[in-house]
Formats: structure tokens, sequence, C-alpha cells
């Protein structure tokens, strides 16, 4: 069992790297701009081209997952990012456009086939910690990326920080190839995935995860924009304030993650997330033009919360499938993330230059609370499935 550990540091690697593409690149996205020659909006489109890539992917690549294994796809999903990283550095707008596309195309895979392999090593007792510790990875991997990327790209160009993603990538996937296997006795499913699609408690739990991506990556997309193009911040600063916010982030995971792990529930500590996200992003819009010191003092923490719910999301999903098709489950789920993950950039970047800033971050509240509504029957929908469930909410 303690190889257990050995996979579960390779998927979280594997998890991290890929949030180095979907969330570490909004942190360069000034750089983007001048580059491209870009308007905000479009930049956001540029970045939303991973996230749909990645939508469109999931589902196939978590049925495959639990058909071929996970080492297989992961390893592809790898290799395939990483080539179109490398062609990202080459080209115009559009160029990078279609390489981020694909990008999230080859990288879905890395959502829907780590989350099965951590599943499936981890017993229920100690899989909210452990699914914590591969979404740690995320925000982590976004971090150190905030705190690298910027300074590539403005001392040797765009070109440049792409080839340096794709050549992380690459590795990470060798080290997938190497180190990854399945537990002893993994079960593989070879049918009744639309089984597991149609659960009703699948669907208002990836309708709710998705509505909780909006002031996620309102707060990950914006986050820079606001404090170097709309308060005056140098970009350095906000880039710092960004990796702060994601290493706080991470280790919010880390904390949700033992906290179901000890109520022994994924749904309830995402309810009471689900609200303080909701009044952190209504105190943002109200401080405005607060003193920089006090807006980014209540922006941190918000962020904080906004990032920290994913494992249990995840977790949940996991745990509704039947034995054997977890990468499917997670793969739904993370669906409904990555549709809204592609189109918030654009959206809350629109409302803010064309509306006010304050009405952005007004937006990120409201489908927080949408999102809190959505889980409050959870107890009847449970009793009501027809699917046999591992899940205790």
């Amino acid at each position: 069992m303690g190889y257990r550990w050995v996979v579960l540091s390779v998927g979280a690697l594997a998890q991290g790297t890929n949030a180095a593409i979907f969330l570490g690149l909004p942190a360069i996205s000034p750089q983007l701009q001048q580059h491209f020659s870009l308007t905000l909006p479009q930049v956001g489109l540029l970045l939303g081209a991973v996230n749909l890539g990645t939508m469109i992917a999931l589902v196939p690549w978590g049925v495959v997952a639990d058909r071929r294994g996970e080492r297989l796809v992961m390893t592809i999903g790898g290799v395939g990012a990483a080539g179109c990283l490398l062609a990202a550095a080459l080209g115009n707008a559009w160029i990078a456009g279609l390489a981020l596309l694909g990008a999230g195309l080859f990288g879905a895979s890395i959502n829907a086939a780590s989350g099965r392999a951590v599943m499936s090593w981890f017993s229920r007792e100690s899989r909210g910690l452990a699914m914590g510790v591969r979404q740690t990875a995320t925000p982590l991997g976004a971090a150190l990326t905030a705190a690298v990327l910027p300074g590539i790209a403005i001392s040797a160009g765009i070109p440049a920080a792409f080839v340096v993603l794709a050549g992380v990538t690459a590795f990470v996937a060798l080290a997938v190839a190497l180190l990854v296997r399945e537990p002893p006795g993994a079960i593989r499913a070879s049918t009744d995935h639309g089984l597991v699609l149609k659960d009703p408690r699948l669907l208002r739990l990836s309708l709710a995860s998705g509505l909780l991506v909006v002031p996620q990556f309102t707060a990950t997309a914006l986050l820079v924009p606001l404090l170097h193009g709309h308060r005056g911040m140098s970009v350095t600063a906000a880039a710092a304030v960004f990796a702060v916010a994601q290493l706080l982030g991470g280790a919010g995971r880390l904390a949700v993650g033992v906290w179901s792990d000890r109520a022994r529930s994924r749904i309830g500590p995402l309810k009471i997330v689900s609200v303080l996200t909701a009044g952190g992003f209504v105190l943002v819009a109200a401080l405005d033009q607060a003193p920089l010191p006090l807006l980014v003092a209540v922006l941190v923490p918000t962020s904080l919360c906004a990032l920290c719910w994913n494992g249990l999301a995840v977790t949940e999903a996991g745990e509704l499938a039947p034995e054997g098709r977890s990468a499917t489950a997670i793969a739904m789920q993370n669906s409904a993330n990555y549709l809204s993950a592609a189109l918030t950039p654009f959206v809350a970047s629109f409302v803010a230059v064309h509306v006010a800033w304050p009405a952005a971050m007004v937006l990120a509240a409201v489908a927080a609370v949408t999102a809190r509504v959505l889980l409050q029957p959870w107890r009847s929908l449970r009793a009501s499935s027809p699917q046999n469930s591992r899940s205790v909410s």
C-alpha cells in the first residue's frame, strides 16, 4: 500500500503541470495581450480555448481510462499536450488559439485519469485527504507558473514561455509512463457508462460545480487585470498576489479534504464554502475603489474560498459511481467545470470592461449562491436514485 503514495505524487504532479496551462497562463495575460495585439476580452477567449478543449474531451477520456487504465491515457495525453504547446509558440493568435484548444483536448486525459488512479488506490476513509492532495496540485501548479512564467515572458518572450511549458509537460508524461500502475484487483468497466452519466445526483453536482467555477475563474482570470489594469498595481506585484492566492487555495483544498473525511460528507462542506465564496465576492465588489491594501486583504481570502472546493466535488463524483467507472463520473463532473471555465474569462472580462468591475464580481457571487441552492435537496436525491452508490453525504 505504500506504493499508493507514489501514484498520488505522480498524479498530483501531472495535475499541477496541466494546471500550469489552464490556470497559470492568466498570469501572463498582459504579455499575451501585447504579443498578439489583443483586447482583454480577446485574451479571455484565447485562455478559454484550453478549457473548451478540455470540456469536449473529458468524458471520452474518462470512458477510455475506465476501460484501458490510467497510465496509457495520461501518457498519450501528456505527449499530445506538449506537442500542442510547441505549436502555440510558433504562430499568431489564431494558431495559438487552435494549439491551446488542442492542449486542452489532450490535457483532459489528466483530469479524468489521475482522479481514477487516486480513487483506486485510497479507501473512502482517507480519500478526501488524497483527493485534496491531488487537487492542491492545481493551485500550486498555477502559483509556481505565476511566479516563474511572467519573468520568462518578459525577458525571453511569449514563445519561450510556451516552450518551457511544453518541456515540463513532456517530462511529466514520461514520469507517468514509468511510475503509474493500477492496484492489484483493479476493476475495469466496459459497459453501463450511460447509467453513470444519467445519475440525477451527478447531474446536479456537475451543474453546481460548473456554477462554482464562475467565481473561481473570475478570481483566476481577472485578478491580475483587476489589480494591474484597473487599480494600477505593478504587474509583478499583481502576479505575486495571484501566486499567494493560489498557494492559499492549495492549502485550502487540503484542509477541506481532511474536513470532509472527518465529517464523512463532501456535500456539507461544499455548501458552506459556496456561501463564503458568495459573501467574499460581494465584499470585493463593494470595495472596488477602496485602498489597495484593503482590497487585496479581501480579494485573497475570497480567492482562497473560490479555489478550495474542487476536491470535494471531484471526490463526491467518484464516490457516486459504481466500481470501475469513477473516471467516467469524474469526467462528467469536470465537463461542466471546463465549459464554465471556457466561458467565464470572456464573459467576466466583457462585463468588467463594458459594464463595471463590481458587476463582474456580483455575477460571480450570484453563481455561487445558485450552486448552493442546487445542492440543498441532496439527501432526497440520494435516497431516490436507482444507482448503487458508495457515497455518504
